[in-house]
């Protein structure tokens, strides 16, 4: 691995004292702050966020020297007269977080920069799905991405995987697609890389990058639907991820869909992950002769050239994804709910149908992922970048 790899972040898991704890709360709202109003003047910070002047600009000499911030080229005057403001930003062009997210067929390595924005990616199919293999060629391909580009450097690695994480453990506890129970992924891609890993479920990892870098930035409550191979859930309030005990929460698989008949490995009928896979949604396009391979992709792709099984297949099954958000609405009541689902991200026709599932009284809060066909890079990278924004200041001064 090249040399620019190894800059710690620390695991989030070691204790701190009060005072640091401030620091950091601190330190944090001012990155937050200047990501969302970037340049911004540390006048206008001290007003968004309700600190002293003189916090903001110790705080913001502190994040200079970590390189996570710089004084913009062109300072600000106002009304023309007096000491010019000097603003400050992101640091965007200096440092990186490696982002892996590996999903049923293949996995997507990545290096996304300080606004969550892709800057080198690749995706490889497995070559069978044995976890360590997997996880080794995840973490080869991003040495390689990084030797590839010069000056930046990596804080750390983000991994999002379906199924049941535990992120404290950085454990996939059990994925039944792949077949995997008990992957210590933190180990295997840290021992990899010599980067602290950090390790998140797909679907909480993209609630993270939504209210970092997406359109559910400034929501108080946020629900992210993803429905690929795997169906889950994930919920945030007051800009906190509901984990739940060995983060369990999100797991909606088994949740029953009125009038399904896909039978499930549980041994029951019409359970909501069976009903809405792609795998499901790809079977039922070869049945109709729509497709011949596995990839959604190749449906969308048959829609848009004018096929009406293609198109009635990604409709309706964007109307019952809009009827199992609506389960979830009932019961969470988000503010804002997000959904990746293949239909969903590339026609209107299916997010119509989304929002016609969902219901008339809600329609507005629903909308698809902000990131597009880089979502499963952004919730790799952004596991990272989530640890990164809590805790600014345990970006050690060495790495500049």
């Amino acid at each position: 691995m090249p040399r620019t790899m190894t800059s710690p972040l620390p695991a989030s898991s070691v204790p701190r004292i009060a005072d640091s704890d401030r620091r950091r709360t601190s330190a944090s709202v001012i990155l937050r702050s200047v990501l969302e109003h970037g340049p911004v003047a540390r006048s206008t910070i001290a007003r968004l966020t309700g600190l002293s002047p003189a916090s903001v600009t110790d705080h913001c000499a502190r994040l200079a020297r970590l390189g996570l911030i710089r004084e913009a080229e062109a300072p600000r005057r106002s009304n023309g007269v007096g000491r010019p403001h000097l603003p400050v930003d992101l640091d965007d062009g200096r440092f990186v977080v490696g982002a892996v997210h590996v999903s049923v067929p293949y996995t997507t390595v990545a290096l996304l920069d300080l606004r969550g924005r892709v800057v080198a990616r690749r995706e490889s199919r497995h070559r069978g799905t044995e976890p360590y293999a997997v996880l080794t060629r995840a973490a080869d391909g991003l040495g390689a991405l990084l030797g590839s580009a010069p000056g930046r450097r990596a804080l750390g690695v983000g991994v999002a995987v379906g199924g049941w994480v535990d992120r404290d453990a950085g454990t996939v506890v059990e994925h039944p697609l792949l077949g995997w129970r008990d992957v210590p992924v933190r180990e295997a891609v840290g021992v990899r890389t010599g980067l602290p890993v950090h390790v998140d479920g797909h679907a909480r990892a993209l609630v993270n990058a939504e209210r970092l870098f997406g359109r559910a930035r400034g929501s108080r409550s946020v629900l992210h639907l993803f429905v690929g191979n795997v169906v889950d859930a994930a919920f945030a309030t007051h800009d906190e991820v509901h984990h739940g005990p060995r983060s369990q929460a999100g797991a909606i698989a088994h949740l029953p869909v009125p009038g399904g008949t896909e039978p499930c490995p549980c041994g029951r009928t019409g359970c909501l992950q069976a009903e809405l896979s792609e795998r499901t949604l790809c079977r039922r396009a070869r049945q109709a002769g729509v497709i011949q391979g596995v990839n959604p992709l190749e449906v969308v792709t048959a829609a848009a050239g004018g096929d009406r099984d293609a198109v009635r297949l990604l409709v309706e099954r964007a109307g019952a994804v809009g009827r199992a958000a609506r389960l979830l609405l009932d019961v969470l009541n988000p503010e804002t709910v997000m959904v990746t689902e293949v239909g969903v991200m590339h026609r209107e026709d299916c997010l119509a149908a989304l929002r016609e599932g969902v219901g008339d009284e809600r329609a507005a809060s629903v909308a698809p992922t902000s990131f597009g066909d880089s979502v499963l890079a952004v919730a790799g990278g952004a596991v990272a970048l989530d640890v990164l924004y809590r805790d600014p200041l345990a970006v050690p001064p060495s790495v500049n």
